[in-house]
C-alpha cells in the first residue's frame, strides 16, 4: 500500500472517529434537546445540567490524557472511547430517567475526550512521524461533518420516530462509523524517531505563556459551548423561526466542515496567533447577532460565523500543542483542554438557569460575547510573548 493511500486511510479514520465520538455522542444532543423537552419532559434547567455533566466527563477525559505518556495506552483508551460512544448513544434511548441520562452523558463526555484529544494526538504523532504537514485541518472536518450528519438524520427521522427511537437508530449508524475509525488507524510506535530516522524533540513553552494560553482557551470554551449546546433551542424560540432550529444547526455544521482547512491556510499565510485573534473576534460577532436581530438571514449568518470559527480555534490550538510536544501531543492537548472543559461545565448550567429565569437566552449570549472578547485580548498578549 502506498504512503499516500495509508495517509488517506489514517485521516479518514480520524474523520469517522470525530463523526462518532463528537458528532453523534456529543452533538446529537443539541438537535435532540427540543425533542426531549417536548416528548420526554426535560426542563430547560435539566437540559443545561445534562450538557454540563457531559462536559464533566469531557474534563475527566482531558485530565486523564494530560497524565498519559505511553502511546500504546493512549491507543487502547481511544478504542475504548469508540465503544463508549456507541453504548452511551444507545443508552440515551433506553430510559427517560434524568439520573440515568446524567450517567450516560458523563461517559459520552469521556468518549468525546478520547476522540478529540487522544485520537487527534495519535493522528498528529503519525503525521509528524511520517513527515507530513503537522496540521489537523482535514482531520477536524469530521466534527463539522458529524454535526451535519446527525442534524440531518434527526430532522428526517423526526417525522417517523419519537425521541427514544431516534437515539437507538443513531446507535445503529454509530456501529458502521466505528469500523473504519477502529481498523484504519494503525497502532502507534512508541519511539521518538521519524519514518526517515530523525529524532522528534519536544519544545515546551514557558510557564507564563502556558498560563495565558490556558486562560484564553477557557474563554474559547465559554464562547463555544453556548451556541453548540443551545443554538437549536434559541432558534426554535424566536418568533417566525419555529421548526428552523435543526436547519440552522446544519448550516453551522456545513460551515465547520471546511473551516479547519481554511484556518490552516490563514495560519500559514498570516501566523497562527493572527488567525486565532481573527477567529475569536468573528465568533464574538456570530454570538451577538441573534441578540441584535432575530431574522432567518441573521441566524444563518450567525451560524456560518460560529461554525466557521469555533472548530478553527480548536484545531489551531491543538495543532500548536502537538508541535510543542511532537513525541506526546495528547499530553499538552489534555492539559489545555482541562480549562476548555471547565468552561463547558460551568457555562451551560449557568445559561440554562438564566434562560429559565428570564425566558430567553439573551443574557447568556451577552455573557459569552464578553468572555470571547477577553479571550481575543489574551490571544493578542500571547502573540506579543512570541515576538
Amino acid at each position: 500500500m502506498s504512503d499516500q493511500v495509508t495517509r488517506l486511510k489514517v485521516l479518514t479514520s480520524g474523520i469517522f472517529s470525530l463523526i462518532l465520538m463528537l458528532g453523534v455522542a456529543r452533538f446529537a444532543y443539541t438537535p435532540m434537546l427540543p425533542l426531549m423537552q417536548q416528548q420526554a419532559g426535560l426542563s430547560l434547567a435539566e437540559g443545561g445540567w445534562l450538557a454540563s455533566i457531559n462536559y464533566m466527563g469531557y474534563l475527566c477525559g482531558a485530565l486523564i490524557a494530560s497524565f498519559l505518556n505511553n502511546m500504546i495506552l493512549k491507543d487502547r483508551l481511544y478504542r475504548i472511547g469508540l465503544i463508549l460512544a456507541l453504548l452511551t448513544t444507545a443508552g440515551m434511548g433506553l430510559t427517560d430517567n434524568f439520573w440515568y441520562w446524567s450517567i450516560l452523558r458523563f461517559f459520552a463526555g469521556l468518549s468525546s475526550a478520547a476522540g478529540l484529544i487522544l485520537g487527534s494526538g495519535l493522528i498528529m504523532n503519525w503525521l509528524i512521524r511520517h513527515e507530513y504537514k503537522s496540521e489537523l485541518g482535514i482531520h477536524f472536518s469530521g466534527l463539522g461533518l458529524g454535526i451535519v450528519f446527525c442534524t440531518l438524520a434527526i430532522e428526517f427521522m423526526s417525522d417517523y420516530f419519537d425521541w427514544s427511537q431516534q437515539w437507538l437508530l443513531l446507535s445503529c449508524i454509530s456501529l458502521l462509523l466505528l469500523i473504519p475509525a477502529w481498523f484504519w488507524l494503525p497502532h502507534p510506535d512508541n519511539s521518538n524517531i521519524t519514518h526517515s530516522g530523525h529524532e522528534m524533540t519536544d519544545k515546551p513553552p514557558g510557564p507564563q505563556f502556558m498560563r495565558l494560553f490556558m486562560l484564553a482557551y477557557f474563554c474559547a470554551g465559554v464562547g463555544y459551548v453556548i451556541n453548540a449546546t443551545f443554538i437549536v433551542a434559541i432558534v426554535e424560540e424566536l418568533p417566525g423561526l419555529e421548526g428552523k432550529g435543526n436547519w440552522i444547526f446544519i448550516v453551522l455544521g456545513l460551515a465547520a466542515a471546511p473551516a479547519c482547512i481554511l484556518w490552516d491556510f490563514i495560519a500559514r499565510r498570516f501566523g497562527t496567533f493572527n488567525a486565532l485573534i481573527s477567529a475569536c473576534l468573528l465568533q464574538t460577532l456570530g454570538i451577538l447577532l441573534p441578540v441584535i436581530e432575530s431574522s432567518l438571514t441573521i441566524m444563518i449568518i450567525s451560524a456560518i460565523l460560529f461554525g466557521g470559527t469555533f472548530i478553527g480555534i480548536v484545531s489551531l490550538v491543538l495543532t500548536m500543542a502537538g508541535r510543542y510536544y511532537p513525541t506526546r501531543p495528547a499530553k499538552m492537548m489534555g492539559k489545555i483542554t482541562i480549562f476548555y472543559g471547565i468552561a463547558q461545565i460551568i457555562a451551560p448550567a449557568i445559561i440554562g438557569i438564566l434562560a429559565q429565569n428570564s425566558g430567553n437566552y439573551n443574557s447568556g449570549l451577552y455573557l459569552a460575547a464578553i468572555i470571547m472578547l477577553v479571550g481575543s485580548f489574551l490571544m493578542w498578549k500571547l502573540k506579543q510573548l512570541q515576538q
